[in-house]
């Protein structure tokens, strides 16, 4: 029996429901109702890497230590960044697990999943990858050549294209808009037929394919998606646009129709998203505030400066002074400030003495910050990195998190204004992602209450009847399955064994300007503002 889960990145049921209400997805329609529903619960900073990583880990950020695209070390000298990967992940995924029973795994587009670890019985198409990586990126030796045999197989369209995505949302033009989503659904269809290709060719116990499509198109034309959010008057260009978006999602459908007929009626389905998704229509330009209350000192970089040299191996310079900055923010995907500690006397940062009443003060300041037009708080929550990510991993959080009233990101560059209204609504991540089940065992036509993310991983062990380690935060949502399946295979759990990173595929590091070209993907689509810091190898 298959155990199949299909990731649809960002996916929320406010915009699924009238997509399959209105017969958009009809498929989708048909396998809730007899099916499982639930929504489910994402991490504290709902962001790909954070969310999907607890999803196949069974682990919050705390435990698992992926908290974003980007991780920072600090020294005396400045800040020295690089993109997270898969050797940064502190505990097994649910395709280790698979592997570690024998069983075999296939895994597509997830992120975080380069370099791909070698895997016995595992098959790995990493997600987050170039055309030019893509190739030496995939686990075992020789699937390349087994995906060129895919008919229309593609690696430019496969992959990330970081030049006509950047170009799409820095433009935001009609045409570099129409012609970004037409990018994007040819490159689901790829996905979808790399994933058809190898489902009727590998024998899989858990088969998982991610399409992040959902999380573009909302990010670049959400109020032609959302329904509360379209504007009364379309114009021809908004019509041409929610059309392709609505092919998009309607091409899905059929994608997990195939999918799920291609498993065969004895499989069990999973459809689960990183997070969901909402309107934003504010601005916090959280560093801006940090140096009008002086804690953060700019430097004048120039109009461009150290912004677009990130991650080159060009610039050494920062867009603050270092010596006088006390706290900062790094990405806006991660919603959190840094505090500099003097470890010793003479050293910028707080004293240690000092740290705790800093941190507190900070955070009620924080709380304090209204929108200037209706005086509402723009700050909901104000979290230490012990309420935020509580674990073995939780040095490497930043010291405050924050919570948005809307739920949107930060702004780490610099403004003349601390929060500022949008251009436009936009689409941004939601804490409400979407969890749908069906098969053999499972409940039918039911909705059960909200489900964390971490939850996901028991499912998937349970559903192929593997043991469920002790220690993962996740717990078996047995409002899921059928009763008589759980009196007929009951939960069965083992002894957590340590985790012992696996060997990473030849050649796993990206070149410097491989690197640059994901940072500026994630600049482009707005989770990574240009931010401090230059590059520093990884040891």
């Amino acid at each position: 029996m298959t155990t199949l889960l299909i990731g649809l990145d960002g996916a929320t049921f406010t915009v699924l429901d009238p997509l399959m209400r209105d017969g958009v997805m009809p498929f989708l329609r048909d396998l809730v109702a007899r099916g499982v529903r639930a929504q489910l619960r994402s991490t504290i900073v709902h962001v790909t890497p954070q969310a999907w990583t607890s999803l196949v880990t069974g682990q919050p950020p705390g435990e698992h230590g992926v908290l974003d695209f980007v991780t920072a070390e600090q020294t005396a000298e400045g800040l020295f960044i690089r993109l997270v990967d898969s050797r940064d992940v502190a505990c097994d995924t649910v395709w280790a697990m698979a592997s570690g029973e024998g069983r075999r795994a296939v895994a597509l587009n997830f992120p975080i999943m380069f370099p791909a670890p070698q895997l016995p019985g595992c098959v790995i198409v990493p997600g987050f990858v170039s055309g030019r990586h893509l190739r030496r990126a995939m686990y075992p030796a020789g699937l390349f050549d087994t995906l060129k045999t895919v008919p229309g197989f593609d690696l430019d369209e496969i992959a990330w294209d970081m030049n006509r995505e950047e170009k799409a949302v820095r433009t935001v033009g009609t045409e570099e808009r129409e012609a970004w989503i037409r990018f994007h659904l040819r490159r689901e269809r790829q996905w979808f037929e790399v994933a058809r290709h190898l489902l009727e060719r590998e024998r899989a116990d858990l088969f998982g394919v991610l399409f992040d499509g959902p999380d573009k198109l909302q990010h670049m034309a959400w109020p032609m998606i959302d329904p509360a959010s379209r504007p009364s008057v379309l114009t021809e260009a908004d019509r041409i646009v929610g059309g392709l978006c609505g092919e998009y999602f309607r091409n899905v459908d059929g994608y997990i129709r195939d999918l799920v007929r291609v498993a065969g009626p004895d499989a069990r389905v999973f459809i689960a998203s990183d997070h969901g998704f909402g309107p934003t229509e504010h601005i916090f330009y959280l560093n801006t505030w940090l140096q009008q209350h002086g804690h953060l000192v700019w430097r004048d970089v120039g109009e461009r400066g150290q912004w677009d040299d990130m991650f080159t191996g060009r610039a050494r310079s920062l867009p603050f002074d270092w010596q006088k900055t006390v706290a900062y923010a790094l990405t806006p995907s991660s919603n959190g400030i840094h505090i500099r500690v003097a470890r010793e006397p003479g050293n910028p940062g707080v004293s240690p003495d000092a740290y705790h009443t800093f941190r507190s003060e900070l955070a009620h300041a924080l709380e304090g910050v209204t929108d200037p037009e209706s005086g509402d708080r723009i700050v909901s929550r104000v979290l230490t990195r012990e309420e935020a990510f509580p674990g073995r991993q939780m040095d490497r959080a930043p010291d405050l998190t924050l919570v948005l009233r809307d739920f949107g990101f930060i702004s780490t560059v610099r403004a003349d204004a601390v929060v500022k209204r949008r251009p436009e609504v936009k689409g941004m991540h939601r804490y409400e992602g979407i969890f749908i089940a069906a098969g053999p065992g499972i409940r039918r036509g039911v909705e059960v209450d909200e489900r964390s993310i971490v939850d996901v991983c028991p499912a998937l062990l349970y559903s192929m009847g593997l043991e469920i380690p002790d220690d993962l935060a996740g717990v078996l949502p047995v409002q899921v399955f059928d009763p008589s399946l759980l009196a007929s295979q009951p939960a069965r759990y083992r002894r957590a064994r340590e985790h012992a990173p696996q060997a990473p595929t030849s050649e796993a590091d990206l070149l410097p300007h491989e690197e640059a070209a994901i940072v500026e993907q994630l600049q482009a689509l707005g989770y990574i503002d240009p931010a401090p810091g230059s590059p520093r190898p990884r040891p």
